[in-house]
């Protein structure tokens, strides 16, 4: 396709929010910010619906083992039990 509406439909989020970007209070909020929005969009990518990927990580997360932390992480997720 010689067309990059893919890319644009992307970044729609982030040109949508650029104002809501100003109140993250400082640099470490804005570092979060792009966290989330990096986790959200990794989860798009991997066709996994995002809403349902953070209820179930910060579920387990309080009770997740250390060494068990990349199961978590977008690219490995499997919705599973609690350990």
């Amino acid at each position: 396709s010689i067309d990059n509406n893919p890319v644009e439909r992307a970044l729609r989020g982030v040109a949508i929010g650029r104002k809501n970007f100003l109140f993250v209070g400082n640099d470490a909020g804005g570092e979060r910010a792009a966290s989330f929005y990096s986790i959200i969009e990794t989860r798009k990518l991997n066709g996994i619906e995002p809403f349902a990927y953070l209820c179930d990580v910060l579920e387990k997360l309080p009770t997740w083992p250390n060494k068990r932390l990349h199961e978590l992480l977008p690219w490995n997720w499997k919705k599973t039990a609690l350990p």
